[in-house]
């Protein structure tokens, strides 16, 4: 009797199995395609000829979804004042796209705005150096809603110059750009203003001569939200340009960054200081000291770090602070500079997966006698790395460390981890 029910039941369970394969089939068969297709896939089209969009280019789909992320009141649009620029963020990446409205009234479409876009006709294509959908009107794109959620990352020149198709009309802020040949106080945002990180990295901050702040004053170095174009037709092949959209997107204005600035802490072996406090064994006794391009800086309680995915650093390495100790530890200039500091810079993040830490800038202006806090007290380090910010108004010479808090060890209470530290940058006065 038991093996007769056992059969039975094996029988019904595997009919089961054959309907639902069999409804999972028929489904699959009778489904219909999206009617939404990605931004990233839209871009991916491109391949230096333009694409006209029909349903079957589309695979089925007709439609975008985005949130516009241009101001067109400050009038200065990636692709000209008749276009709107829109981004997504989809399965953890965001990517964006200029539309250009056939001369259609774009004052309607405001930062925030959610938005779809019938494509069906129109073409991606490249004009004026920027990538673009044309052949649309305002009646085809439909805004939904208002004031929704507008994605903003955070970039160095670096980053933008290496990768620029994964920021191409989306919103970035741009931390520090520093603008090269020193501008006066006469020079205006109009034109091509070269960008500058120190180092080696350079892009374009754009202005058209008919934006609203065109004629507002440039300065030499200060935090930059815009977007980001690829200009494709220029002599010198692709360019990175950043398209600021309105004067407030202009902040933490401040003097030119010092020579040799920033301090990335590269050029030497990491095998230089491989040890958080390590002991000089021709003169037996403890020995910080690094020698870096900027000068020496001595590293109490901190290490070159190199460990790629777990020090946060740009280039080939950083500085790593050590953890879980009940004292402070420091990154310490051993040398001034001479003009006075109108702001500091640099980035910074937990190593690997470990806790945040607690730290601080201080500055001194008797050679490391006394030291003096200056702006917050920053608790957030995480695996992501952040760019710092410090403005101040200090003149006559002065240096600066990084001090870390010695919380004790990691607890529910106490996040006492390692800290990553690079690019320290400092601004003239």
């Amino acid at each position: 009797m038991k093996n007769k029910i056992f059969t039975l039941l094996s029988l019904l369970l595997s009919a089961l199995a054959f309907t639902s394969c069999l409804e999972e089939d028929v489904n699959n068969a009778i489904g219909t395609p999206s009617p939404y297709i990605s931004l990233e896939d839209i871009r991916a089209m491109y391949k230096g000829n333009d694409v006209a969009l029909s349903t079957d280019q589309l695979m089925g789909a007709q439609q975008i979804l985005g949130v516009v992320i241009s101001d067109p009141a400050g009038q200065n649009v990636p692709g000209g004042n008749n276009n709107i620029v829109v981004q997504s963020h989809r399965r953890g990446q965001i990517r964006g796209i200029s539309l250009n409205l056939e001369g259609g009234n774009t004052s309607a479409f405001k930062v925030g705005d959610s938005v779809v876009v019938n494509l069906t006709g129109s073409t991606l294509t490249q004009r004026n150096g920027v990538l673009q959908i044309t052949g649309l009107s305002t009646d085809r794109v439909v805004k939904v809603s208002e004031n929704a959620k507008v994605h903003l990352r955070e970039v160095s020149l670096e980053q933008l110059v290496t990768r620029p198709e994964l920021y191409e009309g989306t919103l970035v802020k741009l931390v520090a750009g520093n603008v090269t040949p020193t501008p006066t106080a006469s020079t205006t945002f109009s034109g091509d203003k070269t960008l500058t990180d120190g180092g080696a990295n350079t892009a374009i901050l754009h202005t058209e001569p008919t934006a609203a702040f065109a004629n507002r004053r440039v300065y030499a170095s200060a935090s930059y939200t815009g977007i980001p174009v690829i200009k494709r037709d220029g002599a010198n092949g692709p360019e990175a340009q950043l398209w600021v959209r309105n004067i407030t997107d202009v902040q933490d204005p401040s003097g030119p960054i010092y020579p040799g600035f920033p301090e990335s802490f590269e050029g030497i072996p990491q095998t230089t200081k491989p040890s958080y406090n390590m002991v000089n064994g021709d003169r037996g006794i403890w020995d910080n000291t690094v020698e870096f391009s900027t000068g020496p800086w001595k590293l109490y309680q901190a290490i070159i770090g190199n460990t790629a995915g777990r020090d946060r650093f740009t280039g080939e390495q950083g500085v790593r602070m050590q953890q879980q100790l009940d004292y402070d530890t420091y990154v310490e200039m051993l040398f001034d500079v001479p003009n006075g500091a109108s702001k500091v810079t640099m980035l910074y993040g937990s190593y690997y997966n470990d806790a945040s830490s607690t730290w601080r800038l201080e500055f001194s202006q008797d050679q490391g006698s006394t030291w003096t806090q200056i702006g917050p007290t920053i608790s957030d380090a995480s695996k992501v790395e952040k760019t710092a910010v410090f403005l101040m108004d200090v003149t006559g010479p002065v240096r600066f460390r990084v001090l870390k808090l010695g919380l004790g060890r990691n607890s529910a209470t106490v996040d006492n981890g390692r800290l990553g530290l690079d690019d320290f940058a400092i601004y003239q006065n």
